[in-house]
């Protein structure tokens, strides 16, 4: 069966994602344009709607746009308290960034040279001279934004500390390299969380260093990758990062004897799934569900009405998908991969520059990404329903002994009204020795 959001039904509590072409270099390279506010299409949710947590994940899928970025770390012992705090707060810029695109969420803060903290940490207001983030392929980087908020303060950056989440970039796209941005402004040190993986995009730390500029790297690494989300280990394996949705209800059933699926999961739970539609770049189904349930696969908001924001709308199989399906309306494009085999899925993906994908059905399609250790990350929302008959979410893993069940790590629990959504990563993502790894859902 296929997956358990009914595309038109109308949400509690929905937030949009604001959407970025699709025609960007695969780094962060971008025109240069002036930051923008954080995306007024994102509204809290209701209280009565609000998820509970009771497991943070290190690295979460999604997070709002102001979300603290993770715990606390030791001070670096290269770092003043001025940067550390001026760091923390561009993690929390770079989250205003969309998650889905081609691109990293990357923030920026140009400080003064000798710059303090406050009583909380953060560094003081007056020696802020600019800050920026990178919203999406089409705008500008962090760094160039940073720049140009300070211009409009009338600020001279010359001799100025520019502390940014990632790597300055050091190639050629639509702009100059960000490096060469910070060198002609005239910034004499950089405060690095994360150095780019992209060889595409790398070397811009070498480039300040052989200019005679203060580089410094790895500062607050661990809240720096959590902010990067999906895109660092797709950027770092080549390959889409993979979420597996399931929607299940206490005993592992999609759907009742009859074939009914409406409804499992709470509207707190297909809310959430929504906004994660909405973050991701693409979502994948076999045809075998595309046509059972004829699904639309778009991201809506709480009155019913579709994102800013389309994922790709990826089928799986040989079949056609009838001219008059609900795939051919409003919606994402349509992408109809002809095989059975998630790692040519996969190639497909990462050549349209797809950082995220979501595998939301059917159960055969789940199993062979599962079985392929292509799957990065599981979202399993468990409704407190039984239903003793139906279909189940997992067709054949190849699993026949205890011993040889797939196991994952719980990294984060979640409370969605009566339901549970637990998410996990697998401990071991490579496939069972002799496994298939294609899928039969044709």
């Amino acid at each position: 069966m296929g997956p358990e959001i009914q595309d038109g039904a109308t949400l509690v509590g929905e937030r949009t994602s604001a959407g970025a072409p699709r025609t960007a270099p695969a780094s962060h390279a971008a025109p240069s344009t002036a930051p923008a506010p954080a995306d007024p299409h994102r509204p809290p949710a209701p209280a009565d709607a609000s998820p509970v947590r009771s497991h943070a994940s290190p690295r979460p899928t999604t997070a709002p746009a102001d979300a603290p970025p993770g715990p606390a770390a030791a001070p670096h012992p290269g770092a003043t308290p001025a940067e550390t705090g001026a760091l923390r707060h561009a993690l929390t810029l770079a989250r205003r960034g969309p998650a889905h695109g081609p691109n990293p969420r990357v923030g920026c803060v140009l400080l003064a040279p000798g710059a303090t903290t406050d009583a909380s940490g953060a560094p003081d207001p007056a020696a802020v001279l600019g800050e920026g983030w990178h919203q999406g392929a089409g705008t500008a980087h962090a760094e160039v934004a940073a720049l140009a908020d300070a211009r409009r303060r009338g600020h001279d950056v010359r001799g100025a500390t520019a502390v940014v989440t990632l790597e300055p970039c050091d190639h050629t796209g639509r702009t100059g390299p960000c490096s060469r941005a910070l060198l002609d402004a005239g910034i004499a040190r950089v405060v690095v969380s994360v150095a780019d993986p992209n060889p595409a995009a790398a070397g811009g730390a070498d480039r300040l260093r052989a200019a005679g500029v203060d580089v410094l790297e790895g500062v607050l690494a661990e809240q720096g990758r959590e902010t990067l989300g999906a895109w660092l280990p797709a950027v770092e394996r080549a390959r889409p990062f993979v979420t597996l949705k399931l929607a299940t209800s206490l005993d592992g059933r999609v759907a009742a004897a009859d074939g009914s699926s409406r409804w499992i999961t709470s509207p707190q739970s297909r809310r959430h799934a929504h906004d994660l539609r909405a973050d991701v770049d693409a979502i994948v189904v076999g045809t075998g569900t595309a046509l059972a349930d004829d699904p639309s696969l778009t991201a809506r908001t709480a009155d019913g009405a579709l994102t800013h924001h389309q994922p790709l709308r990826v089928v799986v199989g040989h079949r056609d998908v009838p001219a008059g399906a609900r795939l051919h309306g409003p919606g994402g494009e349509l992408v109809h991969v002809r095989t059975h085999d998630p790692r040519e899925v996969l190639r497909v993906l990462h050549e349209r520059e797809v950082r995220h994908v979501l595998v939301e059905g059917g159960p055969t399609l789940a199993a062979a990404f599962l079985r392929a250790g292509f799957v990065d990350e599981v979202h399993a929302y468990v409704a407190p329903v039984l239903l003793g008959a139906g279909p189940p979410a997992l067709a054949d893993l190849g699993v026949t002994t205890i011993t040889g069940a797939l196991r994952l790590t719980p990294r984060e629990v979640v409370h969605l009204g009566p339901d549970v959504l637990v998410v996990a990563t697998p401990d071991a993502p490579a496939p069972p020795t002799g496994t298939s790894t294609t899928s039969e859902e044709s």
